[in-house]
């Protein structure tokens, strides 16, 4: 499929093809070049598979993922899919596959893990889609609440209610054009994510005569689902913080047929099967996947409890991919409204805007109807009383000037047990309010406000205690006249973060908590969730402020809270101790920035007081969107446009987003610079012979030449006597649309003399036909002129050079041929080339002899060649 690709001062891609499915290919093809490492690393994730190269950190992962049936659930949400929309992710698919191989030759990554890119399925997409946002819900709190209303009795319950350590939120607000500069409005915000090197979000431009779109994209996953400017309309998300997935406790037995479940109909079958985790540096571990009516089950078996796990798409099978390309096609915020309607995972809200001056503020995604003890905990199985009663409606609000979302408890209320605290919201909506007439410009300030509204419970304590020590009285008043900003410089900020610190370890080690101290018996992966000190540290307002725990005297420990703190040494700034700690699955050494902000800050660079400073959450991505001229907007991302090491653009943006500023959002194709492809152009020089080059076959513009070769009774095995000039378009058109085949034109010193095929066997008839080794590449040659063949040495030149072409790629060890058996001329010219001829085969068109050539026999033909002129595959 044709596309173009253009850069801006970046390294955004910007691309440009002839329509939808050659831009999702573009896409898929782009994300192979620059992000090939994360690409496998999140494959894999989404496969279980990522403990066979990254080791045993990664196994309670993969675990996780085999027994929810991630990859079987990206199936069936694949399969339900419409025609047009699956048509369009496959083309993303084809374009991944397409630029794998290649450029993970450029990653180390893949050598230092010893990892080889494998194929992409149809469905990966959707099940990256699935492994990012499998907690995003945090149905592991479900597990905590339960431990807490055990433990502390259920009006405790609530005290924790708020954004927990493994969620995920988001900044977001909208301005109406009465309260912009320009009369249009302006959308802004910025999505916390856990940060990760590479990033989790791309910005990239997708460009075709049916939509023109600018947005942040995921790696891996077609479209722009959560941010995009079309020109006409923008939008942005949000997590809705809603509440979408239950826990059922299941009673489980083995039959001699295999597992029953109890279910409110009584014994019912279960599925069950293994599946085996490979490990590198260990054991391979079995896993048995189980799976009652209810969903997967999720930890435990038949030999003692078991909770399975409900979640939309596995009961719906609807992951909401429809909506993505229906919002590239967006022009107004109806159409944003309908493609919102497809939505299912995560549950978000959305802001959108468009040049006519309508505005947008919903949620979209599924969330089931059910009793409300499902939000609290695991419920029965057995019991008819928790199932699932149908969907809930989306959710709506009227814009009046402005709308600010930040998790915090307001348009999704219904939705969901536990939201973030408000004060992001509120600040937003301080800063909005303080003035009129934002700009792109100007509103990019309110991204990195470092005021800290949940500062004031623990402050107000500070300041009603008296009888201190010196030291501890003058950081108390040190503190109290302290302007509550968590700015990177701010040693007043970085005194207060140790002395929150030591306040949750003071409230942790208290006796009225004992029984949350240790971890509970559950998979790695879901005990960030379980741990009290992160527990405590969020919900600190609420502990210090509470009279519901017997026992708990909040100014005393933070006495002794302040009084160790005093008598200790302080960090000179936040920044000293507040750093960046990106993810990556291969870790290594990195001297990262100090950072301002926190997690109650607009600037949410979220740490966890009691553990550590350092921040491994905040701003994934920054971004304004400009309703009056989309070339006014902004974007930022942590790191750069390249997953690659040492690339100049890997972390050329890091600067811009830690002072807080954002680069131009390029729209004007004559500023951007056009990245060539890599298999353009092709040159060898052969003494004697002349130069030959071998480009891409242009199927309408080689039409007339090539069906004059192909219709000649030379060519008879060539298939193609019958053709008439548009039929041989219509097949090359076909070719060209494949990422398996391709077809080349050769000329000699700029004369066109022949026509050159090449193919991955496994993807072709002929692979049913003989065992395909890893490295074969498959070849047909045609040679044009009529007297070619008669000319000397004319034959044996041009196959030296196309072997070198089909062996430039050091992943093709071996090159296979299979000329029709009957066709003599062509056998022998391929023995003279060093070909080993193998048996003879019956395909569909033709009886044919297979033909091989490896690296190490072709290496004499090889060293016979000049070096590349030109540029190479």
């Amino acid at each position: 499929m044709s596309h173009r690709v253009f850069r801006d001062a970046h390294g955004i891609p910007h691309l440009r093809a002839d329509g939808p499915r050659a831009l999702a290919f573009a896409q898929g093809h782009n994300a192979a070049t620059d992000r090939a490492w994360q690409l496998e690393v999140e494959r894999h994730r989404a496969q279980g598979s990522s403990a066979a190269f990254l080791g045993p950190e990664s196994l309670s992962w993969d675990v996780l993922a085999r027994r929810v049936r991630l990859a079987d659930t990206a199936r069936r949400c694949f399969a339900a899919l419409d025609r047009s929309t699956a048509g369009w992710v496959l083309a993303y698919v084809d374009g991944v596959n397409a630029g794998l191989a290649e450029h993970a030759r450029n990653a180390p990554e893949f050598a230092a893990a010893g990892l080889r890119p494998g194929e992409w399925k149809p469905w990966t997409p959707l099940a990256v889609w699935l492994s990012h946002h499998l907690l995003f819900a945090g149905f592991p709190a479900k597990l905590w609440r339960e431990r807490v209303a055990r433990e502390l009795g259920p009006d405790a319950v609530e005290l924790f209610a708020t954004d927990g350590p493994g969620s995920s939120g988001s900044n977001g607000w909208l301005l109406a054009g009465e309260r912009t500069a320009t009369g249009a409005a302006l959308i802004a915000g910025d999505p916390h994510r856990f940060i990760e090197a590479p990033g989790i979000y791309q910005q990239i431009r997708l460009a075709c005569p049916e939509y023109d779109v600018v947005g942040i994209a995921v790696p891996g996953v077609p479209g722009l689902a959560h941010f995009g400017h079309t020109g006409g309309v923008a939008w942005a998300i949000t997590n809705a913080m809603a509440d979408y997935q239950d826990l059922y406790r299941e009673r489980l037995r083995r039959t001699g047929d295999g597992v029953e479940a109890l279910g409110p109909d009584g014994w019912r079958p279960a599925h069950a099967h293994t599946e085996t985790v490979h490990v590198a540096g260990g054991d391979p571990v079995t896993v048995e996947v189980l799976e009652t009516a209810r969903g997967p089950v999720l930890t435990g078996g038949p030999d003692g409890e078991a909770i399975s796990l409900r979640y939309p798409p596995r009961v719906r099978a609807k992951l909401g991919f429809e909506a993505l390309p229906a919002l590239l096609r967006a022009r107004t915020v109806a159409d944003v409204d309908r493609a919102m309607d497809h939505w299912a995972e995560p549950v978000n809200i959305v802001l959108a805007a468009d040049t006519a001056g309508g505005l947008l503020h919903r949620t979209a995604g599924a969330v089931p109807l059910r009793d409300p003890a499902n939000g609290l905990g695991p419920v029965p199985g057995r019991d008819a009383a928790y199932a699932w009663r149908g969907w809930r409606a989306p959710l709506r609000e009227p814009v009046a000037g402005r709308a600010v979302m930040a998790n915090q408890r307001g348009i999704a209320a219904p939705l969901g047990v536990e939201f973030s605290a408000p004060h992001r919201a509120r600040r937003i909506a301080e800063l909005l309010d303080a003035r009129q007439g934002w700009t792109a410009d100007t509103v990019t300030d309110v991204h990195t406000d470092t005021h800290l509204g949940s500062a004031g419970p623990l402050l107000d304590l500070v300041a009603g205690l008296d009888g201190l020590t010196p030291s501890a009285a003058a950081l108390r008043a040190r503190l109290l006249g302290w302007d509550r900003r968590m700015a990177a410089d701010s040693a007043d900020a970085a005194a207060y973060a140790a002395l929150r610190s030591a306040v949750v370890r003071e409230l942790a080690a208290h006796p009225v908590f004992a029984g949350l101290a240790a971890l509970p018996e559950l998979p790695e992966v879901l005990l960030p969730w379980q741990a009290l000190l992160p527990r405590i540290g969020y919900a600190l307002e609420s502990l210090l402020t509470t009279d519901r725990l017997p026992g708990l005297d909040p100014p005393a420990s933070v006495r002794a809270a302040l009084e160790r703190v005093a008598a200790g040494p302080l960090p000179g700034s936040w920044a000293e101790t507040h750093r960046l700690a990106p993810w990556q699955a291969l870790p290594a050494p990195a001297e990262w920035p100090g950072l301002g902000g926190d997690h109650d800050c607009v600037l949410s660079t979220s740490s966890v007081p009691g553990l550590t400073d350092l921040s491994a959450r905040g701003p994934a991505a920054r971004y304004v969107w400009d309703l009056a001229d989309r070339a006014n907007s902004r974007w930022v991302v942590p790191f750069g446009a390249s997953g690659l090491p040492g690339h100049p653009h890997h972390r050329d943006q890091l600067p811009l987003w830690l002072a807080g500023r954002l680069a131009p959002v390029t729209t004007d194709w004559n500023q951007l610079t056009e990245e060539l492809p890599a298999m353009t152009d092709f040159r060898r020089t052969v003494p004697g012979f002349g130069e030959v080059r071998l480009r891409p076959l242009d199927p309408a513009g080689d039409a007339e030449l090539v069906h004059g070769w192909v219709t000649q009774e030379r060519a008879r095995f060539w298939g193609m006597l019958d053709h008439d000039r548009a039929a041989v378009q219509e097949t090359y058109a076909y070719v060209d649309s494949l990422t398996t085949h391709h077809a080349w034109l050769a000329l000699r010193d700029g004369e066109p003399i022949a026509l050159f095929q090449t193919y991955r066997p496994e993807h072709d008839p002929v692979g049913d036909c003989y065992p395909v080794q890893d490295g074969d590449h498959g070849v047909h040659l045609l040679i044009g002129p009529a007297d070619g063949e008669s000319r000397p040495g004319f034959t044996e030149a041009l196959i030296a050079v196309l072997i070198a072409f089909a062996l430039d790629d050091p992943a093709h060890r071996r090159i296979v041929a299979e000329p029709d058996a009957r066709n003599e001329k062509a056998l022998n010219r391929l023995v003279r080339s060093g070909f080993e001829l193998g048996p003879e085969i019956d395909k569909p068109e033709k009886r044919a002899r297979l033909a091989f050539l490896t690296r190490e026999a072709a290496a004499p033909i090889l060293a016979r060649l000049s070096p590349a002129s030109g540029s190479g595959v």
